[in-house]
């Protein structure tokens, strides 16, 4: 899985330079895709891992130029890490999500939390940090953790997504801090923007936004629907709906969408449409 572009700094448009980490895996696709954004001063969106050939291709684009900002989406160790690594080569200050860290009672979907990420700023919905000809305004997008941020740039109508939206797959919602409610309502407050473009921090550039955002929140609400056919039938465990649900799937994702399948359960037992029992299958209420 590992790409040619490992490394190089790649211009997608005037102010957006995307390098590749080499990080590939199934739950990272071809790596963590790092973005600078600027000419004359930059920020640096998703750092990524702490790679020292990553961290080194980042500091060669930057070519000495300012860093007004390094940005994080989320606090999973795919995403923040470097961002120490070039705050101190840079000086520059670490800005975005707040800090998160919390133990999963299960199997991880993707890198676990970084729990050494301490931002010199938390942006909120709506706040921007702006540097020469452009301006990020950060969009809170909670559901795939509960911090997550995207960042819209306003010179150009790109919107850099993170995780909430990848160019490759849907993203995973695992409990206890992914939320499959949280997730829709995001996706649904993206399907009320206008923007151009979505930069995923996995998987190619995404050009008609809001037709993927549609299929996305249409794929959630068949996977609810499987499931609560599923339920119809008899009571359900998860290991055995993983199974009935996702035909083909490599088996090193069944911990994965196991956790997905969680985070749906937990979304309709909230609405009143599905009950747990005490032996630990789930029966429609």
């Amino acid at each position: 899985m590992t790409d040619p572009a490992t490394g190089q700094a790649i211009p997608l448009e005037p102010l957006v330079t995307r390098i590749l980490a080499a990080n590939p895996s199934p739950f990272t696709y071809t790596g963590t895709e790092t973005y600078l954004i600027g000419t004359t001063d930059v920020a640096v969106i998703d750092p990524g891992p702490d790679l020292p050939d990553h961290v080194e291709a980042i500091l060669r684009a930057v070519a000495g130029r300012p860093v007004v900002a390094i940005l994080c989406t989320h606090t999973h160790r795919d995403h923040s890490p470097a961002s120490r690594v070039v705050q101190a080569a840079t000086g520059a200050p670490i800005i975005g999500c707040p800090p998160l860290a919390l133990d999963d009672d299960g199997p991880r979907a993707d890198a676990a939390f970084d729990r050494d990420y301490r931002p010199d700023r938390v942006l909120g919905d709506g706040e921007q940090v702006k540097g020469d000809g452009w301006t990020l305004t950060a969009v809170a997008t909670p559901g795939h953790t509960s911090n997550h941020l995207c960042f819209a740039l306003e010179e150009s109508g790109a919107l850099f997504t993170g995780d909430h939206v990848m160019g490759w797959s849907t993203s995973v919602i695992a409990p206890p801090d992914g939320d499959m409610a949280a997730y829709m309502a995001s996706l649904d407050k993206l399907l009320a923007r206008s923007d151009r473009v979505y930069y995923p921090a996995h998987g190619d550039a995404v050009d008609k936004p809001q037709r993927l955002v549609r299929s996305m929140m249409g794929h959630r609400k068949q996977r609810e629907g499987q499931i609560l056919r599923l339920l119809g039938q008899q009571a359900g465990e998860i290991p055995v709906m993983v199974e009935q649900m996702y035909v083909g799937l490599d088996p090193r994702l069944h911990g994965a969408a196991g956790r997905s399948v969680l985070a749906h359960l937990i979304d309709l037992k909230q609405r009143g449409i599905v009950a747990e029992q005490e032996d630990g299958a789930w029966r429609l209420a």
